[in-house]
């Protein structure tokens, strides 16, 4: 019998940690995908109350939800544990919540970038409960890298149980080159989203100046559920200090959750539910 798949939700007890809890029982109606909590230790002697406490958790998620939820308690460093983690188990994604650009470091924007890029497995990012029951509007922006073509794999994944509306968005840019790769990136995604039978228009942005917010309004303006990203490679310290454009997008004004998907040379290790 095949092991059951995994979402993981990042797990600290706060209000926060309660949003990715939602968006993951939403999400785990894909293939009847098991939830898991994961609260991360930075010692031993933290291990006993911490189990006490993760049994009161799960117990609850069942009184207001009606949903059973495992858990895990893992020592060591929230920056590598999680995502290290989630590579053991084969976790189809993680759910975390963020503060965003303001309140607890730990899990602000640029700390959550950090969390994201030590990982294989894509990360979804929320800050406010779900909109809707379900997903159905997702922006899907097509830049220039060639990586971004990674994000309609995961489009499939969210479209087996999810009546999608893929929202493609194609940038308001002047620089010719990009623009090219732009277009030959979009045919792509037509091709793919056509031969899968997945809803989907093209919008061409209006808005000016970077494409990050050229997304995030147009985000706003058809009321997204969901912004699918990849994120960049070998993010440096330098991003985070001074803010990478992933970081200025799943920590939005806007609340909206951004999947954060890890570009990758081998697709097919973590492609197979597909």
């Amino acid at each position: 019998m095949a092991e059951q798949k995994k979402i993981l939700v990042a797990w600290d007890f706060s209000p926060k940690a309660q949003i990715a809890l939602e968006h993951a029982l939403q999400l785990s109606q894909i293939n009847d995908t098991e939830v898991q909590l994961v609260h991360i230790i930075e010692d031993k002697e933290k291990y006993s109350d911490a189990i006490n406490q993760m049994d009161k958790a799960v117990a609850n998620t069942e009184i207001e939800f009606g949903k059973t939820v495992t858990y895990v308690v893992k020592e060591g460093n929230l920056f590598s544990t999680l995502g290290e983690y989630a590579v053991e188990v084969k976790a189809v994604l993680v759910v975390m919540g963020t503060h965003g650009m303001k309140g607890m470091q730990k899990l602000t924007g640029s700390w959550a970038l950090k969390v994201i890029a030590s990982s294989e497995v894509p990360f979804i990012v929320v800050q406010g409960p779900p909109i809707h029951n379900y997903y159905s509007n997702i922006v899907f922006p097509v830049d220039f890298r060639k990586e971004s073509k990674e994000k309609l794999r995961w489009v499939a994944y969210l479209a087996e149980n999810f009546k999608l509306l893929v929202n493609v968005l194609v940038p308001n840019t002047n620089d010719t080159v990009h623009a090219k790769k732009i277009r030959q990136n979009l045919e792509f995604a037509k091709k793919y989203l056509g031969n899968k039978e997945i809803p989907f228009e093209i919008n061409e942005s209006k808005a000016k100046g970077s494409f990050v917010k050229q997304t995030l309004s147009f985000a706003k303006y058809i009321d997204a559920d969901l912004i699918i990203i990849v994120i960049t490679k070998d993010i440096g310290l330098g991003d985070y200090m001074f803010g990478a454009d992933e970081q200025k997008l799943i920590a939005n004004n806007q609340e909206i959750p951004v999947m954060c998907i890890q570009p990758r040379t081998n697709l097919t290790v973590y492609g197979r539910f597909f």
